[in-house]
Order: C-alpha cells, then structure tokens, then sequence
C-alpha cells in the first residue's frame, strides 16, 4: 500500500509538471480512475492470491513433475462438456444454480456422468471508462477472475462443486493463457503503469514512426494493420512479422492481420503513445506475452490457478489454445514462428505443474500435429482433447469410408500418443474442426487413400473437398463454414451425412436414422481409453440454429454461434424461448433427459447402456494393442486389452451404407470365446490362429469381449 501510494504521488508531480497543466480536479480523477482500473485488474487479485500459496506448506503436499494421466481417468473418465449461455434456466434461477441442481446431478450419476466442465465463467468483455463492455468471443476474453454475475456467484460455484462432489463427481474448469479482454489490465498496459506492459505482446511505437499506422476509426479503440505496414515495422525492429496463421478469419474475407494498433493514448505519466499488440483470436482479445522480465502474465496465470482451483473448488482446468503463447522472428521468412514454439511448451508445463503442485490437474486444447502433440504432453497436461481422430471420424460417417480413421489411429500408435491419453469429445462450443494441421506438416510426404498414394497435400486437399462438398450447401444449407471447419451441431452434421436437406421437419424414420448415425460416433468416442466427453446439445439431440435467427450475432462472420442453441436437459422451463443471455432455443430431436431415460431406444438410454458397460469392464483404463487391417473400408477395429484381467475388448463400427461379413485376424485372440456385450450374446469363438468371424449390418457397431473358455 505504502509502494502504491508513493506511485501515485509521483505520477501527480509528473503530471503537474506536464504542458498540459491538469487542474488539480482533473489530476484527482486521473489518479481515481488508475486507482480503481488496478483495483479491478487481474494482475493485482493474482498479487493477492498469491500470498495464499507462496511460503505455505500447501506447495510440497503433491507431486507435480510428471502427468498423472490414469489418476484423472480413475477419478472421472466420462465429462458433460456445458455451455453457460446456452443453457436455459428455470424463471429466477442462475446458470449455476442450473448446473448445481440436486435432480441433474442425480440424473448424471444415473447416466454415468462423473464430471461437469462448465466452460468459462468468469467475467469478460472490456472497459471503456467506468462501463464494462459485453465478451466478443463467448467469455474467452476474460477480464477477471470472478465469476460473472450474469451466470452467479462464486459462492454458488462452490455449492456446485459441492453436489457434484456428493454424487462422485468433479468440477472441470478453465484457464485462457494465452490471451484476456480489453479490461483493467489491457487499459493499464496501454498508459504504460507499472509493469502492465509487460502483460501483453505490445510495442510501444516511436512517434516519428506513428505516419506507418493506420488510423483508428471513430467509435473503435484499435485498428487491425495492413500487411504491408507489418512487413515495415518487422523492418523496423518493432515486431516479429506475420502469423504463421490468422486463426480468426471469415470465410471471404482476406487481408487480416494478428496485430492492431491503439489510437494515442496518454500515459500515467503524461507521455502520448500509440502501441501495436499482437491478437492471435479477435481484436478484443490481446495476446499475453510469456517472456517478458516482469513475468507478469505468468502471475497472472498463476492467481487464475488459485482461485480457480483452491479458492472454488474445480479439480481441474482446461488450458484454451496454448499453442499460441510463444512468438518469434524467423530469419529469411515473411512470417514468424508463432505455432507450437518451445516457449508454449514450457509455459503449458509451468500451467500443468502448478496446477498439479496444488492438488490438481489439466488438459490441453491443441490442435497441432502429433510430433508436437506428443511434445506438449511429455510433461505438460494430464489429458489432451483429441483433435486426432476427430476430423476422421467425422469423415467416415459422411464418406462411409474409414479408411482416413483407420490412418489416424496408426499414426497414434507409431507416435506412442496412448488413447487413453486422450478426451474423446463429441460437440463443444467451436465448430468441427478439420484443418489437418498434421498433414501440413508433411505436405510432401506421401499416404494411402482409396488405394492411391498421394502427398500429404493432396491428401488435406481432397479430405476437406470431401467435407464441404457433403456437409455444406446446396447438400446441407443449415451448415456454415468458419476459417477453421464446420459449423453445425453434431445432428446437424448427421443429417449432412443422410443427404437431408430439412432437418427442421424430419419424419420419424428421418430422425431415427440421425440418431443412428450419432450414436455410432458416440460409440467410437466412448468406447475407447481415456475420458468420453458428451454435450448438453448431443444429449437433447440440438439441431443447429437458423441462421436467419440470429443475425446480429453472425454480423461479423461468426458462424459458430449456430452450433450454441439454448437447451433444456431437464425440462425445467418448457415455455422458455431462449436461455437468460438470450440465445434462440434449438430444436431438439431427443427430448429432455428424463424423458430419455423413460424410453430403452432413446438417444441417452442407448448411451447409457454404453457407460455401464465402459465402466463395468473398465475400458477407460485399457490399452489400444492392435487396429486391424480390414478389407471392407466402411470398418474400423479397435482391439483394447482390458485392465484387472478382465480379457480383451473389440470395438468394431462399419460406417459403410452395406452389410459387411469379414474374417479378421489378431493373435491376442488365439483359442478364445466371443460374447456381445451390447446385445448381451454370445458371438462364437476364435481360431488358434486368432481369426474371427465380423458381421456388422450397414451404420451398425459391436462391442465384444474375448476371454478364455472356462
């Protein structure tokens, strides 16, 4: 407080010593308004909290070098991925109160749910003065380390993680490490105070330079730069160049940049700057800078940590897109090196053993190659969202060919990346993502598809064709594409991949026939090692919204917002239209989760008869030991060798539109008895030399369990 003070004086004299001549009313709101930006920065709580942590035995209490992947997996290996604005709630009710509700915890347990991410909750947005400005990326601009009031408070957060904790499960939350809104501390850096600066990727730019910046229209605070202002302040010095990427981008729209620049912005110590900061995402969302000699982003990191884990209570945190947090110049290129940097490496493994450190764990949402996927788990986070086999999968229910799928689980195999290693999740909150970063990366290598080999690039090539082509207009108009992938909800992509081109009035075969195709994709995620991760829209069966719902929020080419209809998993409120932040409603072809549960073919009934299954013969815990060649290329086989002596596990799903009847081969099979266990029979027996007999009809799967005659 003493130090703060001392600030402020000094920052007064300064100012009074400045041309302008404040009057002295002018220097008390000048030092008010810093004083009340601190007062709400990040940076400052993260000071606080830290005190809770440093010179306290609570840091020696756990190991933290090494992840502990089958630990998280012991403990909760099947996730309800949430989404706080689509949810909708009861007249009065918080979101949290929502997802704290005694009935759905219940409800979950029944199903075989054992954890709850929430998605991000804590405030976000920006601040223009004394007003808070609204998130411009669905609260991934985090400006504070509180929850939102719009969702609750964090006293309700711990009630949740309370209930879940009485039903046997566990509270998955969020860090955002690589970038925050436009709040306190952005408006701090920008006036160049104390070491807030040194929070973010930012530039400041010498003023005989400021004629190369664009200026900042009225009514914005930034403006993107032009590439080739870019290419002329990287030959300045001031930055490291292009992206390697442009991650934000709108279909047609090209010349977009990672870096805005500020209009003039007047110091705490009277002196006028312009600055270029570095956006990887949107604007609004300024990238933080991990080497920096104030470490002040990895303080920051560390108090989101704290608060997120010791203080309400989530046993553990998903890092957001933490392969942006290194950037560097890269000699003789137009562009930087600013993907899967060895900078992102150490400071995902500083947020996973800090984490751990304290008594928890993480996973990661990386979508690289597997090289670098590999490299980011070595000692980083306990679990990695599985952007392998997802594109795959997705391509084989559409194409009716497996033989992308079959490839992925290869190359998994050949990297050492164990499936258990892995969360399978079916939608969350971004579109379905296909960008193949892997075969970028080995654009002139060459692979197998259809029979033919091609290069890498032509592989990428003609997957993504294929998708549009089947998944997007005129096939399925209700689809849109974003930069990245598709954006649907996954009935919607299941109508795609059937060829309907109304999802909005279905007959009941219609919709049976979607629900046949989800399942077979839930099937392949949930029966396999790891963690089966399902979303409230999978669950009700959301179908994407309209896009003529909901034009403002597609104003900017955002098209992810279809995918994020409001839905009732308990029928709470059935007259409502749209959840408390005012997202339309999505048509929901599954009915809620009690209704589900009343009826043995239902969506969620079907799922559940899965996860008894998974859980009682604990296939989260098993080890992938073989993907068999298989000449029917509708078909995938993964074949687990369960823990505990339980015996040997196959799942088998043909993606193919016919029937298939095929003899595989696997010598851990050799002389043993075949029985379904979703049909609850008996399925034959295999040959000494391992051989088995498959049928599977057409869109149809089979999980079996070979044991030994008894």
């Amino acid at each position: 407080m003493k130090c703060f003070k001392i600030s402020l004086i000094i920052i007064s004299l300064f100012l009074l010593c400045t041309a302008s001549f404040l009057s002295a009313e002018e220097i008390k709101e000048n030092e008010d308004y810093i004083k009340w930006l601190e007062a709400q920065s990040m940076l400052h709580e993260a000071g606080l909290l830290s005190k809770e942590v440093s010179g306290k035995g609570v840091q020696w209490q756990y190991p933290y070098a090494e992840p502990q992947t089958e630990k998280v997996v012991e403990t909760a290996s099947v996730w309800f991925t949430a989404y706080p604005c689509s949810t909708i709630t009861a007249p009065g009710e918080t979101i949290l109160q929502v997802f704290g509700n005694e009935e759905l915890w219940k409800t979950f347990k029944t199903i075989g749910i054992q954890a709850m991410h929430t998605g991000p909750l804590k405030k976000a947005g920006g601040i223009q003065g004394y007003e808070y400005t609204p998130t411009v990326d669905g609260w991934f601009d985090r400006i504070s380390l509180n929850v939102d009031s719009a969702f609750g408070t964090d006293l309700e957060y711990k009630q949740l993680v309370k209930t879940a904790g009485e039903y046997g499960a566990i509270i998955v939350g969020d860090v955002i490490p690589g970038h925050t809104g436009k709040g306190a501390d952005f408006r701090l850096a920008e006036r160049g105070y104390k070491d807030y600066p040194g929070l973010y990727t930012m530039v400041e730019i010498n003023k005989k330079d400021w004629a190369l910046l664009p200026k900042v229209p009225e009514g914005q605070d930034s403006v993107n730069i032009p590439a080739d202002t870019v290419d002329k302040l990287k030959e300045k010095g001031y930055i490291p160049g292009h992206l390697e990427r442009v991650l934000y981008s709108v279909p047609g729209k090209t010349g977009t940049t990672g870096w805005d620049a500020t209009g003039i912005i007047t110091g705490t110590d009277g002196k006028e700057r312009r600055w270029v900061y570095l956006h990887y995402f949107r604007p609004g969302q300024p990238t933080l800078n991990w080497l920096d000699p104030s470490f002040a982003a990895n303080r920051l990191i560390a108090g989101d940590i704290i608060k997120t884990h010791l203080v309400l209570g989530a046993k553990v945190i998903r890092l957001d897109a933490n392969s942006f947090l290194g950037i560097e110049i890269k000699p003789d290129s137009e562009k930087c090196w600013s993907e899967g940097h060895p900078l992102s490496v150490i400071s995902t493994d500083d947020i996973a053993w800090m984490m751990r450190k304290l008594g928890g764990w993480s996973f990661q949402e990386l979508n690289l190659g597997l090289k670098e996927i590999k490299e980011f788990s070595e000692n980083g986070p306990d679990l990695s969202y599985d952007f392998i086999t997802r594109p795959a999968y997705d391509h084989a229910l559409l194409t009716g060919n497996a033989e992308f799928l079959r490839l992925m689980l290869g190359l998994m195999q050949s990297y050492k990346i164990k499936p258990i290693q892995l969360i399978h999740a079916l939608q969350n909150h971004d579109e379905i993502t296909y960008e193949l970063v892997y075969f970028i990366d080995f654009a002139d290598e060459e692979f197998s598809l259809n029979g033919k080999d091609i290069t890498g690039k032509n592989f990428r090539d003609t997957i993504i064709e294929q998708m549009h082509t089947l998944a997007t207009a005129p096939r399925a108009p209700y689809n849109k594409l974003s930069g990245n992938g598709l954006c649907t909800t996954y009935t919607g992509f299941c109508t795609a991949a059937f060829g309907i081109k109304d999802p909005y009035s279905m007959t009941e075969e219609q919709i049976n026939l979607v629900k046949k195709g989800h399942l077979l994709l839930s099937m392949f995620n949930a029966m396999q090692p790891g963690v089966f991760a399902v979303s409230g829209w999978d669950l009700v069966g959301a179908l994407p919204l309209p896009a003529d719902k909901i034009k403002d929020l597609l104003a900017d080419g955002d098209y992810r917002w279809i995918n994020r209809g409001a839905y009732d998993l308990m029928g709470i409120n059935p007259a409502a239209v749209s959840s408390p932040d005012g997202m339309p409603k999505a048509k929901m072809l599954y009915g809620t989760l009690p209704e589900q549960l009343k009826d043995a073919d239902s969506f969620v009934s079907q799922l559940k008869k899965m996860l008894e299954i998974r859980e009682k013969y604990k296939l989260a815990l098993a080890e992938l030991i073989a993907v068999p060649d298989i000449r029917n290329s509708g078909v995938v086989v993964m074949v687990h060798h369960l823990p505990e002596d339980l015996g040997i596990e196959i799942t088998a799903i043909n993606f193919g539109r016919a029937a298939i009847h095929e003899t595989i081969k696997v010598p851990e099979l050799k002389n043993l008895k075949a029985f379904n266990l979703l049909e609850n029979n008996h399925e034959g027996k295999t040959s000494s030399a391992g051989e088995f007999i498959l049928d599977l009809d057409a869109l149809s799967g089979k999980v079996l369990l070979f044991t030994a005659e008894k």
